[in-house]
């Protein structure tokens, strides 16, 4: 089933996630849609020092967005924030230095972010793809970390915060690459067996997906999407998938188009009237699961998820 998996997902992949198949895609797009003033609006990105988070963030700032960026280096993130302000003309942009993969830094800046500022939309954007096995100084596994655990933590942390905005929205940036597996609920950490980091990753992104919908069954005061930005070339590309980028990169997206439906989801008023909990590519809804590819979790399995992901959060709050 694997194998079958890869095989119809990289053939999709070929054809939709391309740079050519964003050319397509964007043949259908409405650009009256992002023709908005974000003034007074505030938004969170994370990971938005590079790659699709600044180019997103870049996007809100010169409509005039509050942009508060969130990443783990300070100079970069001193960098880009430079950069955004002087090709935008927006002074309204932050920065805020968190490791996403350290629970306890997720929980602290959740927690004073709240108390001094408020929160429109949070994008959860940062990711990693850690090819060797490694654990963090708590003790979880690099990758779930990141992409998992420090998303459920930030995202759980604002929601208090999240609704007492006007129209608030989370969108989380998963992958097409999680289409290619089921989650397995018993092995989050990657414990068992050969350690794979690339479908480490895409288990994390189909666990990115799974949370997006139950929380938008849960918080119906928000509206959550996920979604796939394609295949882009990006730093974190080049550096997790070396071989891929060189075989690939005449053919992958630019940064800004990766963005594109992150920013539509963020700022568009079409983006709010779709249902909550939705998986998007290109602006519009699509699957999150191949046919014939059985990989859908049991609604227990899902409601595990969460459990554990609820009681691994508290164990590191402080």
């Amino acid at each position: 089933m694997s194998f079958y998996r890869n095989a119809v997902w990289f053939v999709k992949g070929l054809q939709e996630y391309t740079k050519s198949g964003y050319e397509a895609a964007a043949k259908q797009f409405n650009t009256g849609d992002l023709d908005v003033n974000l003034s007074g609006r505030s938004f969170v990105i994370t990971g938005a020092n590079s790659g699709i988070g600044k180019a997103t963030a870049h996007e809100i700032a010169k409509r005039g967005g509050i942009v508060h960026l969130v990443c783990r280096n300070k100079e970069r993130a001193q960098e880009a924030k430079e950069e955004l302000v002087e090709q935008s003309k927006n002074q309204n942009v932050h920065v805020h230095i968190v490791d996403m993969s350290s629970a306890r830094q997720v929980w602290e800046f959740a927690e004073s972010f709240s108390k001094s500022n408020s929160i429109h939309v949070l994008i959860n954007n940062a990711g990693c793809m850690v090819n060797q096995k490694e654990l963090t100084e708590e003790g979880v596994e690099k990758n779930f970390a990141t992409n998992t655990l420090g998303t459920f933590i930030l995202t759980t942390a604002l929601i208090p915060a999240l609704k007492q905005a006007q129209d608030p929205r989370v969108i989380t940036v998963s992958s097409g690459g999680m289409l290619v597996q089921k989650m397995n609920v018993d092995d989050l950490q990657s414990e068992k067996g050969t350690f794979d980091g690339t479908m480490a990753y895409a288990q994390n992104k189909r666990q990115q997906v799974i949370l997006t919908e139950r929380w938008a069954s849960q918080h119906k005061e928000i509206h959550f999407s996920s979604m796939h930005p394609g295949w882009a070339d990006t730093p974190a590309v080049q550096l997790s998938m070396p071989d891929f980028h060189a075989k690939m990169k005449n053919k992958l997206r630019t940064e800004s188009m990766g963005a594109d439906t992150v920013v539509w989801l963020a700022v568009s008023a079409v983006a709010s009237n779709q249902p909550s909990g939705l998986f998007f590519q290109d602006r519009m809804a699509v699957p999150t699961h191949l046919p014939l590819a059985l990989s859908r979790s049991s609604p227990a399995d899902e409601e595990k998820l969460q459990a554990i992901l609820e009681q691994l959060a508290h164990k590191f709050k402080p």
